[in-house]
């Protein structure tokens, strides 16, 4: 079997996503490593298990259809994570609430793409054969998983993070 030519759009578009998943994963690791409530940080390294396996799963597919991983792909996702540590939050020297914040919202963009990811490949499944259509709905079924603790973590965070503090009030549920 020979390898599919660079300019392949699914050669672009799995290498596209292995990008992401090596700057996902370090940066769900990162997260786990950090977060200072021992019961978010327990889920978090269980959820960077996940998506560091998820990654793992897309190379050995990469591998069955013939796409070369481009490793200078791979090193640009992890270097990605670390210059989005750099950005400016309201603080120098320590670490920024904020920083819970877009890191979580910078997770769920990664996973809504994973699923879109693993549809993708479902779709064309029935017409190639190296891509197996269960192990694709698993993967689907695990990313929107993890979407949904992200999910439940967002408003949360988002209310720890931005709501105004010492207000004494907060808008009702017809307000917001």
């Amino acid at each position: 079997m020979t390898a599919q030519p660079r300019t392949d759009p699914l050669n672009v578009y799995l290498n596209d996503h292995l990008t992401g998943a090596f700057g996902g994963s370090a940066l769900a690791r990162r997260m786990a490593d950090t977060h200072p409530h021992l019961a978010r940080a327990s889920a978090l390294r269980r959820l960077a298990r996940d998506v560091e396996q998820d990654r793992d799963d897309l190379v050995r597919i990469m591998s069955r259809l013939g796409v070369p991983v481009r490793h200078y792909r791979t090193w640009l996702g992890v270097f990605g994570e670390r210059l989005g540590r750099l950005k400016p939050n309201g603080t120098v020297v320590r670490r920024s609430p904020l920083s819970d914040l877009i890191e979580l919202e910078t997770m769920r963009v990664g996973v809504e793409g994973k699923v879109a990811l693993w549809r993708a490949l479902r779709a064309i499944a029935d017409q190639d054969a190296r891509l197996d259509p269960d192990d694709l709905d698993r993967l689907a079924q695990r990313a929107d998983e993890q979407a949904r603790l992200l999910n439940g973590w967002h408003h949360e965070v988002s209310v720890n993070v931005l709501a105004p503090h010492g207000a004494g009030h907060r808008r009702s549920a017809s307000t917001r």
